[in-house]
């Protein structure tokens, strides 16, 4: 199958108007906190101590395997609300420990099924998480990968090591598209670390649009920060509506889900929070009222908050059902929920 689920959108759809029916063909674009996949073995050189048998977690082959059925039926269900029995044509992941884990993961049935790839380099973090992208093959073609290290610009931080980003070229719809994935620095960092992050991820952005003005580019990740913080809205000029993102710019739908609708992928304090965001160029957006098609851009973007991934009980009642809870095993998916942006491209 070389397209993804081919569907007509009716003219009286209020999001698209045009003169007559037309059809299009639909391409789901997203990201996944996988909260903590470790296998079982330790990685040498790396603290992943807390994931193995004897570890503080207890991370056994039955927490394991059910870990790896948990996270493929969840990253097999994103997208298949508007793509039913197809699902994304690209997933961004972050927290995974390696390839053997991601080798595992593809290896699941919900994933096997519809022949789902990775690629993924070995970062540096010295917990040993690392970005990866899932893919379908059928879908995306992967031109080339490369791992953009985290710079520490303090001079105090020069033995410090962080997760790069990890940027896929390829091909989605006969189109150029580059997908930049990325797990900026955790809250306890400081602000000015996921700053410095955003900042150094507009360089490679800017550069890949420099090298080809048509290539459609993704930035997502857990950016552990919320779209209207510095990092999202200033550093890396994520803009809330379609009309105000500019040239330099980047659109970001999840800042008004979070600021209008209070919704959010992750809860703390019994607070929504916004982390895992998929960021657009201008060149994915129609602009001033344009409904033009001819080329992939973007259609709707959503927070796919299926029943089974939210608690239903104790102290994180309403939030994402985590692997773990102060210490017990929950069997649960992750603290964090998944994201998704649909794409529309006009059939010849």
């Amino acid at each position: 199958m070389k397209k993804l689920l081919l569907i007509a959108v009716l003219v009286a759809a209020c999001s698209i108007t045009a003169s007559a029916q037309k059809k299009f063909s639909a391409y789901g674009i997203g990201f996944y906190n996988l909260e903590n996949l470790f296998d079982t073995c330790h990685d040498e050189g790396k603290n992943d101590y807390e994931y193995l048998p004897n570890g503080g977690n207890h991370w056994n082959a039955l927490k394991y395997t059910n870990k790896l059925a948990n996270m493929s039926r969840a990253l097999a269900d994103m997208g298949t609300e508007l793509l039913p029995n197809v699902g994304c044509a690209a997933i961004g992941v972050s927290e995974v420990e390696n390839a053997k884990c991601l080798t595992d993961l593809c290896n699941q049935e919900p994933l096997k099924a519809r022949n789902f790839q990775f690629v993924h380099i070995e970062g540096p973090d010295k917990r040993g998480v690392d970005c990866a992208l899932l893919y379908n093959p059928a879908l995306f073609t992967v031109r080339d990968t490369k791992l953009v290290p985290y710079v520490y610009t303090l001079e105090k931080d020069s033995n410090r090591f962080t997760r790069g980003f990890f940027t896929v070229s390829g091909t989605l719809a006969d189109e150029h598209v580059c997908i930049i994935v990325n797990h900026l620095p955790s809250r306890f960092a400081g602000s000015f670390y996921r700053e410095e992050g955003a900042k150094q991820i507009k360089v490679v952005k800017d550069s890949i649009l420099a090298e080809d003005p048509n290539c459609k580019v993704f930035v997502m990740g857990d950016m552990n920060d919320d779209p209207m913080d510095k990092s999202m809205h200033k550093c890396l000029q994520g803009k809330p509506e379609i009309d105000e993102v500019g040239p330099d710019d980047m659109y970001n739908p999840w800042y008004n889900m979070l600021a209008k609708k209070g919704q959010g992928t992750l809860m703390y304090n019994g607070s929504w929070n916004l982390f895992d965001q998929i960021l657009m160029s201008p060149n994915l957006l129609n602009q001033n009222g344009e409904t033009d098609y001819s080329t992939l851009k973007y259609f709707k973007a959503n927070i796919q908050r299926r029943p089974y991934l939210i608690q239903d009980e104790g102290k994180y009642k309403g939030g994402p059902k985590r692997t773990h809870s102060a210490g017990i095993w929950l069997n649960g998916y992750s603290d964090h929920l998944p994201v998704v942006v649909f794409l529309l491209k006009e059939q010849k």
